[in-house]
């Protein structure tokens, strides 16, 4: 094990909290490999271990040391960085390792992993831990699992929920996938607009802790009508004798919550949003949208452009089983396979004149090059501009033209 890792762990144990530190992941990721090589080396010849580990277990048998090492490294990071360093192991090594995860994280994990990986953790976990898993998750969060977990664990967690936390849970799994109701977070705070800023701030203070990017409160009526809202900005700095109602912005963003979530990306974007109200369409305030889900929304965009531009599955596992990478390439190889027997069917039809004028075969590939390059540049171009919505039905007839023309 690296010489540095023991004074990584000491610093990580007197700083008391989570490290969130992109290079100490990175570090983490490599000292991860390093001990799960040295200790497959080192067990080679070990048959009491292998006799001790259940033939139908995929993970990598790894030795009492190497787990204990493991567990030093794993513990003092952060959730999204456990969840990276999993997705870059092999099946074998990401089963080892996340048997080795403290179990209060499993919840989060699962919620970072991409949905190729998180097959493979789930299948790896029985029953039990699945629902304690799922327990420590938010009602948005669990509504993002619904499709991944089995109808019996489901049918047990919403058992432990509050009948609130059930209607909230059977709202996000009504609506769209993509849609800004199923993003939305229905943890936020709402005042009453006759009320005074004094009252808001001793309000506030009896939250052991706000929900998460809260920069606002939401001023609703009795009804739950949304009047307006109310910066924290405003809150700390304005008189505190004033009344909500004199303070509060009227003229906010709203969504809705059957809006696509990239469009609700586009506005935050544009606007420079932290968080923005969901309204039903009777006006009622039904949740939030906040920047954390958007850079999601952003990311997983640019990846499924990104692999629909090279007819990939973005959920694809890395270390997924050939069968299941053949399943996803196999359509576009195939089109692939075809264009390039049309070329040479064309290319064949013009044998005779290339006999007799031998310096057209060394044109052949670059045509071939320059076509194949200005075809990635429309493509990228393309792609792009799709993203940013900038492709329209108004406009797509003359971007056809400028491009075939």
């Amino acid at each position: 094990m690296p010489h540095s890792l023991n004074d990584q762990l000491e610093q990580h144990e007197s700083q008391g909290h989570l490290v969130r530190d992109a290079e100490e992941a990175s570090r983490a990721l490599e000292w991860v490999h390093q001990i799960l090589e040295e200790d497959e080396d080192n067990n080679k010849g070990n048959a009491e271990l292998r006799s001790q580990h259940d033939k139908n277990d995929e993970s990598q048998p790894i030795s009492e040391k190497a787990a204990a090492e493991l567990k030093a490294i794993l513990a003092p990071l952060h959730p999204a960085d456990v969840a990276w360093i999993l997705e870059a192991l092999p099946l074998d090594e990401r089963l080892a390792v996340w048997n080795l995860v403290q179990s209060e994280s499993d919840g989060d994990i699962l919620m970072e992993v991409n949905d190729g990986v998180r097959e493979t953790l789930i299948n790896a976990m029985n029953r039990d831990e699945l629902v304690d898993a799922v327990e420590t998750l938010d009602t948005d969060e669990i509504a993002d699992l619904v499709d991944d977990l089995p109808p019996d664990v489901m049918a047990q967690v919403q058992e432990g929920l509050s009948h609130e936390e059930r209607a909230q849970l059977r709202a996000a799994m009504s609506y769209p996938e993509d849609s800004v109701g199923a993003r939305m977070d229905f943890e936020m705070v709402s005042i009453r607009e006759e009320t005074s800023i004094d009252h808001v701030l001793r309000y506030l203070r009896r939250f052991e802790e706000l929900p998460d990017h809260t920069d606002q409160v939401f001023v609703v009526d009795r009804a739950g009508h949304l009047k307006g809202t109310l910066s924290l900005a405003q809150i700390l700095t304005k008189d505190p004798s004033v009344q909500v109602k004199d303070e509060m912005q009227t003229d906010m963003l709203t969504l809705n919550p059957l809006e696509d979530s990239s469009d609700a990306a586009q506005a935050f974007e544009r606007y420079d949003l932290v968080s923005a109200p969901v309204v039903d369409e009777a006006g009622r305030l039904v949740g939030r949208l906040t920047v954390n889900e958007i850079v999601d929304v952003i990311r997983e965009e640019s990846e499924e452009d990104a692999f629909a531009a090279v007819g990939l599955d973005e959920d694809l596992d890395l270390f997924g089983s050939v069968w299941e990478t053949a399943k996803s390439r196999w359509l576009w190889l195939g089109v692939n396979l075809c264009t390039a027997f049309f070329a040479s069917r064309v290319i064949s039809a013009f044998d005779g004149t290339i006999e007799k004028v031998v310096a057209l075969a060394a044109l052949m590939p670059i045509v071939a090059g320059m076509a194949g390059n200005s075809g990635n540049q429309t493509l990228t171009l393309l792609v792009r501009s799709l993203a940013m919505g900038q492709v329209t039905e108004a406009n797509k007839t003359d971007l056809i033209k400028k491009e075939v023309f």
